[in-house]
């Protein structure tokens, strides 16, 4: 549950993990779906490299106005990153995607990720752009 101009937000979150063993489960948890939340390690440039083909799900499988965040996790191992800042908000950039880092381990900016999208999805919900009953 999280507030947003003081109404009391709930979310509903499946965490499908990326893995392709689960793809087609994951295509199903698409529709209906307002918002979701593409995950990629910063260590490990192959999840980096997956984005467009998740991208691709989600835009197939989801509504055409789903809010989407890109997510580079692992932000407290910058030492060991293998994709750059700068690659994720590129790509984030090309793809209409809102962006940022952070940590699952540390809790930085996990919050925020979610109080981010549900503020963009709210903010459509006021535009008439989905109902407000829609699956947040």
């Amino acid at each position: 549950m999280i507030t947003i101009d003081n109404k009391p937000i709930k979310l509903q979150i499946w965490d499908t993990a990326g893995q392709e063993s689960f793809r087609s489960i994951t295509r199903s948890y698409y529709r209906g779906a307002a918002g979701a939340l593409l995950v990629y390690d910063i260590t490990r440039r192959e999840t980096f490299n997956h984005l467009a083909s998740w991208l691709e799900d989600a835009r197939q499988h989801a509504n055409a106005n789903m809010t989407i965040m890109l997510v580079g996790n692992k932000c407290d191992l910058s030492h060991r990153r293998a994709v750059s800042f700068e690659e994720g908000e590129q790509f984030a950039k090309e793809n209409g995607l809102i962006f940022m880092e952070a940590s699952a381990k540390t809790a930085q900016n996990v919050e925020e990720g979610f109080v981010k999208t549900a503020g963009a999805i709210y903010k459509k919900i006021q535009d008439g752009v989905f109902d407000h009953k829609i699956c947040l």
